[in-house]
């Protein structure tokens, strides 16, 4: 049987692995304790929005939205020029 060259490559594959499977570990004792991180980010954002939708996007901090109104697909449609 043909004695394979490429254990370094192998190597640093196992070493990469080994290096993300770290990270992986590192990211979940950082937020760990909040075990519902991602649903928490994903409320405060849709509140967000929420409030600049009542507010007709021309409150501070509603501009990130701009580029994302006024067509077809969004079904919102807001008039930005005339602002309050």
């Amino acid at each position: 049987m043909k004695k394979s060259q490429n254990m370094r490559q192998v190597g640093y594959s196992m070493i990469l692995v080994s290096a993300s499977l770290v990270a992986v570990l590192v990211v979940g004792l950082l937020i760990g304790e909040d075990v519902l991180f991602a649903d928490n980010m994903s409320r405060e954002n849709t509140a967000h929005f929420n409030e600049c939708k009542a507010n007709d996007f021309k409150t501070d901090g509603c501009e990130i939205y701009w580029d994302r109104i006024n067509n077809k697909i969004s079904g919102i449609y807001v008039d930005l020029e005339n602002q309050d």
